[in-house]
């Protein structure tokens, strides 16, 4: 009670400069991201600086889970490219779905994909710039040296780590003009859903095939010792602040838990509102049947009367490698080519689906005896 009888004075403040270090996870969420924008090189408080002071940086974007197969192609990847999950919103696809989706240019040239010029990551750099010029003038108003310096070095450490971390995203360029299959892609999730997308061999080799490459702004050597400059600023900039005044420890904290509060809502938001993906346009396809299914054969026998291939769920080891299994991929490729559904390439439509029980016939292949005897 003694704030109440004693008033604000009375506070010990000397644990303040741990609240400059913590929200590491919600800075490391989107600090990739930010580091596209060059409003990630200006002067301001971030909570959590050592988040971005690591010995190594990362070469390529975090990639999702999912199986990624060339549908006519033959090619495959065991995991989702960072840029194709947050274009497709893969999160969204309930269990069993299966979705259909164009994927084109919206204009030549080489790839333009950024972050986004005004999303929640600018404007976190520009509160944190906000509260820097706020804490600079009160630190001057109040004369407290101190303070004066903690401000100016957690500050300008950010644009310190900044230059290390700056980098731009470099996609994967198709050189050769060799005609190659059709370049379409089916994506299997954990959860049972597939994706089958429609795309030329340009943009099925950016987003699909080739991992994207961060091409940062300074070399190995040079970002160490920026880390290392930065490690012991940020270190220096504590104990200036565990040595302020009161009145400027009590901003520095007010500031501090501001800022965690916002990194962790901008953290929560959908990835896609940082991103600048409009270099790509996706048209969804709808078709007959609805694309929730019930159960995984179902799903998978939507795939492949889409697809009318079922090369790509061999190769992929999407459905169990059994006989049984195998003669019913063999027969449900079958069915999907006898009709006249699938994909139809002029109209960009997805046909009626060949009328067959899938259900029925996996029953037959995987009990063949009680299948013979009910006849």
């Amino acid at each position: 009670m003694r704030f109440l009888t004693d008033g604000y004075k009375s506070l010990q403040l000397d644990i303040v400069g741990f609240l400059a270090i913590l929200g590491e996870s919600s800075v490391l969420v989107q600090s990739q991201v930010a580091a596209l924008s060059y409003f990630f090189l200006l002067p301001r408080l971030v909570p959590a600086p050592q988040a971005l002071i690591r010995t190594s940086r990362p070469e390529r974007l975090e990639p999702s889970t999912g199986i990624v197969v060339g549908a006519y192609s033959g090619g495959i990847r065991h995991y989702v490219n960072h840029l194709a999950h947050l274009l497709h919103n893969g999160n969204s696809l309930p269990a069993y779905s299966v979705r259909c989706e164009k994927v084109t240019k919206t204009k030549e040239g080489s790839s333009d994909v950024r972050a986004r010029p005004f999303g929640p990551i600018t404007w976190l750099s520009i509160l944190g710039c906000m509260m820097s010029l706020a804490l600079f003038a009160i630190a001057i108003a109040q004369d407290d040296g101190f303070a004066l310096v903690a401000i100016l070095a957690l500050s300008f450490l950010s644009t310190l780590v900044g230059i290390g971390n700056r980098w731009v995203l470099k996609l994967s360029e198709r050189k050769a003009n060799r005609p190659v299959p059709p370049s379409d892609v089916v994506i299997n999730y954990p959860n049972g859903a597939f994706l089958i997308i429609k795309c030329d061999e340009y943009t099925a080799r950016e987003l699909y095939w080739h991992p994207e490459q961060c091409d940062y702004m300074v070399n190995p050597t040079i970002y160490r010792i920026l880390s290392l400059s930065g490690t012991l600023i940020l270190m220096f900039g504590v104990i200036c602040l565990g040595n302020a005044t009161l009145d400027l420890q009590l901003g520095f904290a007010a500031s501090y838990i501001i800022l965690n509060a916002a990194y962790w809502v901008v953290a929560a938001l959908p990835p896609q509102w940082n991103w600048d993906l409009s270099y790509y346009h996706v048209r969804r396809i709808h078709y007959e049947g609805g694309e929730e299914n019930k159960f995984f054969t179902q799903a998978l026998w939507k795939a492949i009367a889409i697809t009318q291939s079922a090369h790509w769920v061999k190769i992929g080891l999407i459905a169990p490698s059994s006989k049984a299994w195998g003669a019913w991929i063999e027969e449900a490729e079958e069915m999907a080519k006898s009709g006249h559904g699938g994909w139809d390439e002029k109209e960009d439509v997805v046909r009626e689906f060949p009328d067959w029980d899938f259900d029925a016939a996996l029953t037959r292949h995987l009990y063949p005896d009680e299948a013979s005897r009910s006849v």
